[in-house]
């Protein structure tokens, strides 16, 4: 075992940090959510990650994004992650692709990379939708992270099963569209709040990217989304 994983192994069994070495997670969406929770999944020594991400950074992403910073400003998320998981773990295989993934494209690369657990922290519909499908119907586990914008509460996020979410817009929009196409919700976990978005700090946006509009957000919540996340990936990937 290597010396960086001294501390995990106090917690867990040699068996336990096998089966994270052992493990694929692939992370698609690496905004506020998706960063902090690329790292969480690396640093608890999983041993083959694929990051997802087509966008580059601007100066609104500093408020919440791990990696955002004057000096990372117009680079592709992907590429400044992989940077810095790599130099937590250089031993990491992992995949990076730059991407905006269109539908078509989530079959693909599921077939490709063939994850053990799929994190998708995307915050547009069409996308979203269409990662959760496939996993349904190719049998590989996903947590979907509903909408850490317009809330500020940390004592109301909680990792469900996606039919228990609410006081969400976008959990309610992906079950709407799920019934519509009579796709089970079954053995899909979510992060979501259970706090109501605060509708003032709604802005519309002009639909690029599938994205119609967002909330206004704080530096601590979409962190919180991607630990709790991990953390489930985590006990998933290690229970016995």
């Amino acid at each position: 075992m290597e010396k960086w994983l001294e501390r995990t192994a106090l917690l867990y069994s040699e068996e336990k940090i096998q089966k994270l070495q052992n493990a694929q997670v692939l992370i698609v969406g690496l905004g506020g959510i998706g960063s902090f929770a690329a790292e969480f999944i690396a640093r608890a020594g999983v041993g083959t990650m694929t990051i997802i991400d087509g966008d580059v950074f601007d100066p609104t992403n500093k408020n919440r994004q791990l990696t955002a910073l004057d000096s990372t400003i117009g680079k592709n998320k992907a590429i400044v992650l992989s940077e810095r998981l790599l130099d937590i773990n250089p031993n990491l295989k992992l995949n990076v692709i730059q991407e905006f993934v269109l539908p078509q494209r989530v079959w693909e690369l599921l077939a490709e990379f063939k994850p053990d657990y799929v994190m998708d922290c995307i915050d547009s519909v069409t996308p979203k939708l269409e990662w959760i499908i496939a996993c349904k119907r190719l049998k590989i586990k996903i947590i979907t992270h509903l909408g850490a914008g317009g809330k500020i509460d940390p004592s109301k996020v909680r990792v469900s099963k996606l039919e228990n979410t609410h006081n969400c817009k976008l959990g309610s929009h992906i079950k709407k569209r799920m019934k519509r196409k009579e796709i089970s919700f079954r053995g899909i976990k979510a992060v979501f709040s259970e706090e109501l978005q605060r509708k003032e700090s709604l802005k519309m946006t002009d639909g690029t990217n599938y994205k119609k509009s967002f909330y206004g957000t704080v530096s601590y919540m979409p962190a919180l989304f991607g630990l709790m996340g991990a953390a489930e990936v985590i006990r998933y990937l290690t229970e016995d």
